[in-house]
């Protein structure tokens, strides 16, 4: 039976991009009505799947890349001043009347690091350890940084409660990837590999219900229409320049190794849509959700392709 489970696992995580599609295809036809009780889902689904991905990082290796952030920080350049300049700049240049859609590109752009960015690391055999000291890092300075960086973009102040936001990030990402870590390091005989193996399957579980609840929330205020088709086109190309930035950010870096590129690639790359949505909905107009929902579509199914690619470009080097 675990062996069965092992190779279920292991397919699903090979093709990851089959469960995101399922899970926004079936979300995009049962629309849902959100609730506190989703949320409750969502958030302890996300921490779920941190935990069981840091069950396979040590924790001293995280607290050895932690004295040394040069990398992660530098990631956290690309994410929240490079990435938001292209998407601000691509919103003003092909769609210079809709100020909305400009907005929910910069709103986008902005989020903090997926949790799922650490997921794809590790099921790429990156450096996990690079990616969780991002993550973590910019769980702390996203609660400082998004109202000052929305007040200069775009002259407003966001009246967020980011005390209530900061617990929630903590709750998905820093507790959750602490306990796994320390369980990986001093609990060998607890975590066995039957253990792991059913957590494994789990959190492929998790990940479909995460993307399916969003997916089943926004569908309803998307209107197919040609100009959110153009919208679409957009949001692709900018979520493919999004991994591209990691990409050619790794080569800033003195002998980038393939493990530290991955960790780039995927934590530029990938966003934490959830909550860009949610920011977007709860305070400015519905039409600048939209572009945020459209990076959902391509989020995950780019980064099960960006394996192939990867293996592409380092083979013509």
């Amino acid at each position: 039976m675990i062996n069965t489970l092992a190779k279920i696992s292991d397919w699903l995580g090979q093709h990851m991009f089959l469960i995101v599609l399922s899970a926004l295809f079936i979300g995009f036809v049962t629309p849902i009505s959100d609730s506190p009780a989703l949320r409750v889902i969502v958030i302890g689904s996300f921490a779920y799947m941190t935990f069981v991905t840091a069950l396979g990082t040590s924790l001293k290796e995280f607290l050895r890349v932690l004295t040394k952030p040069v990398v992660p920080l530098w990631i956290l350049f690309l994410i929240h001043i490079v990435s938001p300049l292209i998407a601000w700049a691509a919103g003003l240049l092909i769609f210079p009347d809709a100020h909305y859609t400009q907005l929910g590109y910069l709103v986008g752009a902005s989020t903090p690091i997926g949790v799922t960015s650490v997921i794809w690391t590790a099921l790429t055999h990156g450096n996990v350890s690079v990616a969780l000291v991002a993550v973590t890092l910019d769980t702390l300075i996203v609660p400082i940084l998004l109202p000052f960086f929305f007040k200069v973009a775009i002259g407003q102040a966001l009246h967020i409660d980011y005390a209530q936001m900061m617990i929630e990030l903590l709750a998905m990402i820093t507790i959750p990837s602490v306990v796994g870590m320390v369980l990986h390091d001093y609990s060998t005989q607890l975590v066995t590999p039957s253990i792991k193996t059913v957590a494994n399957f789990v959190s492929k579980i998790a990940f479909f219900v995460v993307i399916f609840i969003n997916a089943a929330i926004v569908g309803p205020d998307i209107n197919w229409d040609l100009s959110t088709l153009k919208i679409v086109s957009v949001t692709m190309l900018l979520v493919a320049g999004g991994y591209f930035t990691g990409y050619l950010g790794s080569y800033i870096l003195k002998k980038p190794t393939r493990e530290t590129a991955l960790a780039m690639i995927y934590c530029v790359g990938l966003r934490n849509i959830s909550f860009g949505m949610v920011l977007a909905l709860g305070f400015f107009p519905p039409p600048v959700a939209i572009p945020i929902t459209m990076f959902m579509l391509f989020q995950q199914p780019f980064a099960a392709i960006i394996p192939h690619f990867f293996r592409k470009a380092n083979n013509n080097t």
